[in-house]
Protein backbone atom coordinates (compact mmCIF):
# COMPACT_ATOMS: atom_id res chain seq x y z
CA UNK A 1 0.00 0.00 0.00
CA UNK A 2 1.35 3.65 0.03
CA UNK A 3 0.01 6.47 2.19
CA UNK A 4 0.42 10.03 0.83
CA UNK A 5 0.27 12.82 3.32
CA UNK A 6 -0.01 16.14 1.56
CA UNK A 7 1.74 18.90 3.46
CA UNK A 8 1.98 17.51 6.62
CA UNK A 9 2.56 20.15 9.52
CA UNK A 10 3.04 18.05 12.40
CA UNK A 11 6.41 16.11 13.07
CA UNK A 12 4.83 13.80 15.88
CA UNK A 13 2.28 12.51 13.27
CA UNK A 14 4.50 11.88 10.66
CA UNK A 15 6.61 10.03 12.47
CA UNK A 16 4.43 7.95 13.80
CA UNK A 17 2.41 7.02 10.06
CA UNK A 18 6.44 6.42 9.49
CA UNK A 19 6.43 3.81 11.91
CA UNK A 20 2.91 2.57 10.34
CA UNK A 21 4.28 2.16 7.39
CA UNK A 22 7.27 0.42 8.30
CA UNK A 23 4.93 -1.90 10.12
CA UNK A 24 2.77 -2.97 7.13
CA UNK A 25 5.58 -2.53 4.51
CA UNK A 26 3.73 0.49 3.05
CA UNK A 27 5.53 3.48 1.24
CA UNK A 28 5.04 7.02 2.16
CA UNK A 29 5.08 9.50 0.21
CA UNK A 30 5.31 13.34 1.37
CA UNK A 31 4.24 16.19 -0.39
CA UNK A 32 5.60 19.65 0.48
CA UNK A 33 6.01 22.02 1.34
CA UNK A 34 6.67 20.22 5.09
CA UNK A 35 5.98 22.12 8.34
CA UNK A 36 9.16 20.48 9.76
CA UNK A 37 12.26 19.38 8.84
CA UNK A 38 12.78 15.62 8.13
CA UNK A 39 15.74 15.89 10.56
CA UNK A 40 13.88 17.21 13.33
CA UNK A 41 14.07 16.04 17.13
CA UNK A 42 10.43 15.71 17.60
CA UNK A 43 9.90 13.34 13.92
CA UNK A 44 13.10 11.03 15.67
CA UNK A 45 10.57 10.63 19.16
CA UNK A 46 7.94 9.55 17.33
CA UNK A 47 8.74 7.17 15.01
CA UNK A 48 12.51 8.04 13.29
CA UNK A 49 14.17 5.00 14.94
CA UNK A 50 12.27 3.03 12.34
CA UNK A 51 12.75 5.83 9.72
CA UNK A 52 15.73 3.93 7.98
CA UNK A 53 13.56 0.83 7.42
CA UNK A 54 10.49 3.65 6.13
CA UNK A 55 10.33 3.86 2.19
CA UNK A 56 9.95 7.08 1.84
CA UNK A 57 9.67 9.37 -1.22
CA UNK A 58 9.07 13.24 -1.38
CA UNK A 59 7.52 15.48 -4.16
CA UNK A 60 7.25 19.42 -4.10
CA UNK A 61 3.94 19.61 -4.88
CA UNK A 62 0.81 17.61 -5.79
CA UNK A 63 1.42 17.77 -9.95
CA UNK A 64 4.42 16.26 -9.44
CA UNK A 65 3.06 13.11 -7.20
CA UNK A 66 0.60 12.34 -10.14
CA UNK A 67 3.15 12.85 -12.82
CA UNK A 68 5.80 10.04 -11.12
CA UNK A 69 3.38 7.76 -9.58
CA UNK A 70 0.29 7.25 -12.14
CA UNK A 71 1.94 7.43 -15.20
CA UNK A 72 2.87 3.53 -15.57
CA UNK A 73 0.37 2.73 -13.35
CA UNK A 74 -3.05 3.18 -14.88
CA UNK A 75 -4.82 0.69 -12.62
CA UNK A 76 -3.40 2.02 -9.08
CA UNK A 77 -6.31 4.19 -7.23
CA UNK A 78 -5.66 7.31 -5.24
CA UNK A 79 -8.13 7.46 -2.52
CA UNK A 80 -8.64 10.43 -0.79
CA UNK A 81 -9.37 10.81 2.81
CA UNK A 82 -11.33 13.42 3.73
CA UNK A 83 -14.40 14.91 6.29
CA UNK A 84 -15.94 16.18 2.97
CA UNK A 85 -16.55 12.27 1.45
CA UNK A 86 -20.43 11.23 1.11
CA UNK A 87 -18.50 7.44 1.07
CA UNK A 88 -17.00 5.77 4.08
CA UNK A 89 -14.24 4.23 4.28
CA UNK A 90 -15.04 0.45 4.57
CA UNK A 91 -16.95 1.11 1.29
CA UNK A 92 -14.05 1.39 -1.07
CA UNK A 93 -12.59 -1.98 -2.51
CA UNK A 94 -8.75 -1.60 -2.23
CA UNK A 95 -5.95 -2.44 -4.03
CA UNK A 96 -2.58 -3.74 -3.48
CA UNK A 97 -1.14 -0.42 -5.20
CA UNK A 98 -3.12 1.81 -4.51
CA UNK A 99 -2.60 5.46 -2.85
CA UNK A 100 -4.36 6.82 0.07
CA UNK A 101 -4.06 10.43 0.29
CA UNK A 102 -4.49 12.64 3.68
CA UNK A 103 -4.42 16.37 3.97
CA UNK A 104 -2.78 18.34 6.43
CA UNK A 105 -3.61 18.80 9.77
CA UNK A 106 -5.15 22.45 10.14
CA UNK A 107 -6.95 22.13 6.56
CA UNK A 108 -7.15 18.80 4.91
CA UNK A 109 -6.83 18.35 1.23
CA UNK A 110 -7.84 21.86 -0.63
CA UNK A 111 -11.23 21.07 -2.43
CA UNK A 112 -9.54 21.97 -5.94
CA UNK A 113 -7.83 18.33 -5.55
CA UNK A 114 -11.07 16.60 -4.16
CA UNK A 115 -13.46 18.21 -6.70
CA UNK A 116 -11.33 15.83 -9.28
CA UNK A 117 -11.61 13.18 -7.17
CA UNK A 118 -15.40 12.35 -6.45
CA UNK A 119 -16.13 8.52 -6.55
CA UNK A 120 -12.55 7.86 -4.56
CA UNK A 121 -13.20 10.28 -1.59
CA UNK A 122 -13.80 8.40 1.72
CA UNK A 123 -14.20 9.00 5.50
CA UNK A 124 -14.48 8.09 8.52
CA UNK A 125 -17.70 8.19 10.34
CA UNK A 126 -17.72 10.43 13.45
CA UNK A 127 -20.00 12.26 15.70
CA UNK A 128 -20.39 16.19 14.29
CA UNK A 129 -18.98 17.50 17.64
CA UNK A 130 -15.38 16.95 16.43
CA UNK A 131 -13.72 18.30 13.34
CA UNK A 132 -11.76 15.40 12.99
CA UNK A 133 -9.76 12.90 13.90
CA UNK A 134 -5.55 12.74 14.58
CA UNK A 135 -4.06 12.30 11.51
CA UNK A 136 -1.66 9.40 12.21
CA UNK A 137 -4.97 7.53 13.78
CA UNK A 138 -7.05 8.36 10.57
CA UNK A 139 -4.09 6.45 9.05
CA UNK A 140 -3.89 3.42 10.81
CA UNK A 141 -7.58 3.31 10.76
CA UNK A 142 -8.18 3.10 7.20
CA UNK A 143 -4.88 1.44 5.89
CA UNK A 144 -5.83 -1.42 7.96
CA UNK A 145 -9.11 -1.69 6.53
CA UNK A 146 -7.45 -2.07 2.82
CA UNK A 147 -4.89 -3.78 4.33
CA UNK A 148 -7.70 -6.46 6.12
CA UNK A 149 -9.44 -6.45 2.64
CA UNK A 150 -6.21 -8.01 0.73
CA UNK A 151 -5.74 -10.86 3.70
CA UNK A 152 -3.18 -8.59 5.45
CA UNK A 153 -0.99 -10.49 2.47
CA UNK A 154 2.88 -11.19 3.46
CA UNK A 155 2.38 -9.79 7.61
CA UNK A 156 2.87 -11.58 10.90
CA UNK A 157 -1.27 -13.13 11.88
CA UNK A 158 -0.05 -14.78 14.60
CA UNK A 159 1.59 -13.97 17.46
CA UNK A 160 3.44 -16.27 20.88
CA UNK A 161 3.87 -15.43 24.54
CA UNK A 162 7.31 -15.11 25.42
CA UNK A 163 7.65 -16.55 29.37
CA UNK A 164 4.12 -18.20 29.57
CA UNK A 165 2.41 -20.92 27.49
CA UNK A 166 -0.89 -21.28 26.07
CA UNK A 167 -3.69 -23.83 26.95
CA UNK A 168 -7.00 -24.76 26.94
CA UNK A 169 -9.49 -24.88 29.66
CA UNK A 170 -11.92 -27.72 30.19
CA UNK A 171 -14.25 -24.46 29.55
CA UNK A 172 -13.04 -23.88 26.06
CA UNK A 173 -11.57 -20.67 27.48
CA UNK A 174 -7.73 -19.78 26.50
CA UNK A 175 -5.24 -18.83 29.55
CA UNK A 176 -2.12 -18.47 30.21
CA UNK A 177 0.09 -20.85 32.37
CA UNK A 178 3.12 -19.97 33.83
CA UNK A 179 6.20 -22.48 32.98
CA UNK A 180 7.62 -23.77 36.73
CA UNK A 181 10.70 -25.82 35.88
Amino acid sequence: MNIVLYQPEIPANTGNIGRTCVATGSVLHLIEPLGFRLTGKELRRAGMDYWEHLDVRRYMNFTEFVEKNFTDQPDAKLWMATTKARKVYTQATFGERDYIMFGKESAGIPEEILVDYEQTCIRIPMLDTIRSLNLSNSVSIVLYEALRQQGFAGMQKEGALHHMDWRLQSTGQECAELRIP
